[in-house]
């Protein structure tokens, strides 16, 4: 069996600096570093893909990019969707490509969903003709009104808020389906529901069947791949993250958005259809395509008033701040959660010098000379040994902040492991209204919410009410029909990632 071809991935948070480390590594390699003629990047952020609207996706100006091919970027429509399968089949594509002019790929983003799973195979779902006999079954089964759902899924995810009895609807269908996702997801969460429900639509197979089938299927990697994490301290980078907010404002950012809401408005737009005015607008669904991105949503109402105020405008800008530095913080979580196992596992535990896939976090929380030396001076080093086939170093000795943040706890990476993870429980004591149940995850955040100052008051209400402890009152889901626990995915399209 052939050695898989090399290709290096730059993953990190926003406004890290993702893009500048790859064009100077691009810049390395067209030095011609071990018989390769250079670089070309892959764009593997979600919302880079989109044409214009350069500021409130935060593109490298092309008169910046210093001659290097970038890929995937700008060859999408704002009102398009595009999905984490679609990206996969153009990155393979371009990826052959590169090699075959023997430079190597580059792919770099914050959306590390969709890296993991050009890195890892066999891990989408793939869409069939016909139900699975099972799922045939389920739907036979089901009530009038769930029926009724089913055959008419929502377009867009209702919002729990204002609509609690339909994202209970939508929870009741799913748990009648697939009981393993459902007990995954808490019922306010309809995005990921009715994400859910439409895997089952586009497959024919439930979540958890889906999960059970990848279960057999080995974590083999795609490529040789060397992963640079670029990273920096949330104290210093959520600094940083506020003053780019202000600059993106300076540089036209409220045009962009204006841009978008136009054609959100228009009839012709594919994500929001509707009348050609305000209202269409207001019917935007903020987990679709480019209005994802950080800015849009924040600045509806300042946009949407008769007599925008300085408060309005003040209250957007500190809104998209604090939306930068929780996605920032989400962005980690994955890194850490999902992406490391995952690698970790597919390395097998054989140590940097023999792995598929070396991972080295690039500490960049200074900048100037530190960047030079502990960023760009190491990611050569490491890239250049990685290519000539060297003794590479030790990932946890590069800094300290790599030794800490490379460290994990022992995550579950098979799909049946984790499809017994973070099931969601109801606390009878804290709900108060049955329709809808107060749902917290099991074991620790469980265990922690009992000890709340609440959950006690309430706990103390249900004992003197019914004369018994409401600890023994946490069920699963006791509002409706129960069975087991699965995973689905986050970040755009991650219904269709089931592991």
């Amino acid at each position: 069996m052939s050695t898989p071809k090399p290709i290096i991935t730059v993953c990190g948070t926003t406004g890290v600096g993702k893009s500048k480390l790859s064009i100077e590594l691009a810049l390395k390699l067209a030095e011609g570093q071990h018989g390769w003629k250079g670089a070309r990047i892959i764009n593997a952020d979600s919302m880079q893909v989109y044409t214009g609207m350069d500021v409130i996706t935060n593109k490298v100006p092309v008169a910046e990019r210093m001659g290097v091919d970038h890929l995937l970027m700008d060859f999408k429509q704002p009102g398009e969707q595009y999905v984490v399968g679609q990206w996969v089949q153009d990155a393979i594509k371009a990826i052959d490509e590169t090699h075959r002019m023997n430079k190597i790929p580059i792919i770099v983003g914050g959306t590390s969903y969709w890296i993991q799973h050009l890195l890892f195979p066999n891990r989408l779902p793939t869409p069939a003709q016909s139900l699975s006999d099972s799922v045939a079954q389920s739907i036979a089964n089901l009530p009038p009104d769930l029926l009724e759902l089913y055959n008419a899924l929502p377009e867009h995810p209702p919002s729990a808020a204002t609509h609690p009895q339909d994202a209970m609807l939508l929870h009741k269908l799913l748990t009648a389906l697939d009981e393993p996702i459902a007990q995954r997801w808490h019922w306010r969460d309809t995005r990921k529901v009715i994400g859910s429900l439409r895997v089952i639509k586009d497959t024919g197979k439930v979540p958890s069947e889906i999960i059970i089938e990848q279960s057999k299927i080995a974590l083999a990697p795609r490529y040789r791949t060397l992963c640079f994490w670029l990273y920096a301290e949330p104290s210093v980078l959520n600094e940083r993250l506020d003053a780019r907010v202000d600059d993106m404002i300076k540089e036209g950012l409220l045009d962009e958005i204006k841009e978008l809401r136009a054609i959100a408005s228009s009839p012709s737009d594919a994500v929001a259809a509707g009348p050609s005015d305000e209202s269409a607008v207001q019917q935007t669904d903020y987990t679709v395509g480019i209005y994802q991105s950080i800015g849009y949503k924040e600045f509806h109402d300042f946009l949407a008033s008769p007599k925008p105020s300085d408060k309005l405008f003040a209250s957007a800008v500190e809104q998209m701040k604090y939306g930068t530095r929780q996605y920032a913080k989400r962005q980690i979580r994955w890194l850490r959660n999902k992406l490391l196992p995952a690698i970790y596992s597919a390395n097998g535990g054989g140590g940097h010098a023999t792995a598929l896939l070396p991972v080295y976090l690039l500490d960049a929380t200074e900048l100037g000379d530190q960047w030079t030396s502990r960023v760009l001076g190491e990611g050569e080093r490491i890239m250049e040994a990685f290519l000539g086939g060297e003794t590479l170093p030790d990932p946890l000795s590069l800094s300290e902040s790599a030794r800490e943040m490379l460290t994990i706890d022992v995550k579950p990476t098979s799909p049946t492991e984790v499809l017994r993870a973070r099931r969601k429980v109801v606390c009878a004591a804290c709900t108060l209204d049955t329709s809808q149940p107060f749902m917290v995850e099991d074991g620790a955040q469980l265990e922690a919410h009992r000890r709340s100052r609440a959950h006690r008051r309430y706990a103390s209400r249900d004992k003197k009410m019914h004369g018994r402890p409401a600890k023994r009152r946490v069920t699963v889901h006791s509002d409706v029909p129960t069975k087991v626990d699965a995973e689905a995915s986050d970040q755009q399209d991650q219904h269709h990632s089931m592991a």
